[in-house]
């Protein structure tokens, strides 16, 4: 996982372990369960079965199912879960790293993509041992870097979807690319927001004595 601010519930602080619940089966738990189960999937119907059309609809399924399950969360007090505040983001970031590799290797991205996306998320990283020395599982939810993860996740299979031969194929892909540069783009400023986050943490908050 390398951004533990996209979680399943939106906060306005750093979200310690003692705010959510220990509830497992919940429905954006559940969600992300099934998003998790469909990677391999999306990865045999792109790269062996090559079902496009089906890889596509899997795509498609994982960013409307990703937008769900943070909006239950949000407006039901009682499907916010630790559980839920790692699974959320730890399935984002496999999408964001499987997903675009996959398209790479296909042919359909170039690699200078996944490129970005997979440096920004180890720079990521980096900082959770900082955050964890301060008692700290997440921080705040950064609305930039879900619009992006939206962005990415309607790009990528929007560009895709523009690898078939017609004419209403160019026109998605022009759509596609569009989201994708743009979802790029806000993936980088979200990265650089959340490290300003980490810096003001450090200097607010006394690291925590190793437990003896």
């Amino acid at each position: 996982m390398a951004e533990a601010a996209e979680g399943n519930a939106a906060t306005e602080g750093p979200v310690p372990h003692s705010v959510l619940n220990d509830r497992v089966l919940t429905v954006p738990n559940v969600l992300s369960a099934i998003r998790l189960v469909l990677v391999p999937v999306f990865l045999y119907l792109l790269l062996v079965a090559d079902a496009t059309g089906w890889a596509v609809g899997i795509l498609m399924f994982s960013g409307a199912s990703d937008w769900a399950d943070g909006k239950i969360a949000r407006l039901f007090d009682n499907q916010s879960s630790r559980l839920g505040a790692l699974l959320d983001p730890a399935v984002d970031r496999i999408y964001m790293v499987m997903v675009p590799v996959a398209m790479a290797i296909a042919g359909v991205i170039p690699w200078w993509i996944v490129a970005v996306l997979l440096g920004r998320d180890l720079v990521l990283a980096g900082t959770l041992p900082l955050l964890r020395g301060r008692g700290l599982t997440a921080l705040p939810v950064t609305y930039i870097g879900k619009a992006a993860t939206f962005a990415l996740m309607s790009g990528l299979p929007l560009v895709l979807l523009g690898q078939y031969d017609a004419l209403w194929a160019r026109v998605v892909l022009a759509c596609g690319w569009g989201f994708l540069l743009w979802g790029l783009a806000m993936y980088v400023w979200s990265g650089i927001l959340y490290l300003i986050q980490v810096v003001m943490v450090m200097r607010t908050m006394p690291a925590r004595a190793p437990t003896p």
